[in-house]
């Protein structure tokens, strides 16, 4: 069976600036790096990147401040033209676009939320979040129900009369986020959106995120500096450095598997037993009887069963379904910290 076609294809994509960047690059040695780049007068925001992102997918961009995590999210959206490469939106080419079709396809398939609310600050809730119907021309009484849908949806009821000023940071942000949504977007971009708050309604975010994501299946690319909220939200994590993709995967095997020494230096001081999953230890050539744990258990969550059984093999079940067993000391060396 073909594979589904990605949302997002983002195809050796380069973002250069400078003072005539197609001109440097077309010139510029392959093996050129980034410094050697900026010696030469230009920065390399995005250097080569190639990822696909499916729907109902989503990826975290993670990196130190000036890593191009922001620049490449743009690049997706075209907020920033790139130098070279490409960037296809469900097949089509952003870059060959005029700015009328960019501009529709914005309205019609991207929702966008960024670390600061810009909220309309002397319009209500209920008007800022139909703001983008009424900028695409929908009468004000479909605006209105689509936006009291939303409101409920990010658990706003009761509030759509208040204005920005009368609300908690994370009640702003949520307005936020409703915005973005009442359009139905297909692909949705978010650029550090809980990064402002305070711990605790950070987390609330990230519950109410978590729920909407379920609910809604649409392929979000999420920018994040926390590793530990990219470990709670991410399908796939792509942990960026000087505007390269140092690894893209999965948070188990970016935790477990570091493709390069900075991976490896940025996830060392994760609790390993908290993102591995049963599944990812599971060996299908094992058997195992007794009690199983579930394939999306973290170690931590069944740490009281690996450490009182005596079992060499612990089988690991997927819904009603038995997927293979997991070596139970591979599993206590990784509850243990064992290097």
């Amino acid at each position: 069976m073909t594979a589904p076609m990605p949302v997002i294809s983002c195809q050796n994509a380069w973002k250069v600036f400078g003072p005539d960047p197609k001109a440097y690059l077309a010139a510029m040695p392959q093996d050129r790096s980034f410094d050697e780049i900026r010696a030469d007068g230009y920065i390399a925001g995005v250097r080569d990147v190639s990822l696909d992102i499916r729907q109902g997918e989503m990826l975290v961009i993670m990196g130190l401040s000036g890593s191009g995590k922001s620049t490449l999210l743009r690049c997706f959206a075209r907020l920033h033209d790139l130098t070279a490469g490409r960037v296809l939106i469900e097949g089509q080419n952003l870059m060959e676009l005029s700015e009328r079709e960019l501009i529709a396809l914005r309205r019609s398939k991207m929702g966008m939320v960024f670390q600061s609310f810009g909220l309309l600050p002397h319009r209500t809730v209920l008007e800022n979040v139909a703001f983008p119907l009424e900028m695409r021309g929908q009468d004000r009484h479909t605006r209105r129900e689509r936006a009291m849908e939303v409101i409920d949806l990010v658990g706003l009821s009761g509030r759509e009369a208040y204005c920005p000023r009368e609300l908690s940071g994370g009640q702003q942000q949520r307005v936020g986020i409703a915005r973005s949504l009442v359009i139905e977007p297909d692909i949705w971009f978010l650029d550090e959106p809980f990064s402002a708050l305070d711990p605790l309604i950070r987390r609330e975010m990230q519950d109410e995120f978590l729920r909407l994501r379920a609910m809604l299946g649409k392929a979000i690319v999420f920018i994040t500096h926390d590793f530990d909220e990219a470990l709670r939200l991410a399908d796939r994590i792509a942990i960026m450095k000087d505007g390269q993709i140092e690894q893209c995967d999965t948070p188990d095997q970016i935790v477990l598997n570091p493709a390069t020494d900075y991976v490896r230096k940025f996830t060392q001081e994760v609790d390993q037993s908290r993102v591995v999953h049963a599944r990812i230890l599971a060996d299908p050539s094992l058997n195992a009887d007794g009690p199983p744990v579930m394939a999306d258990a973290a170690i931590h969550d069944f740490a009281r069963l690996l450490i009182q059984d005596e079992r060499r093999l612990i089988p690991v079940r997927d819904g009603e379904q038995l997927i293979g067993a997991l070596d139970r000391q591979k599993a206590l060396d990784i509850l243990v910290g064992a290097q």
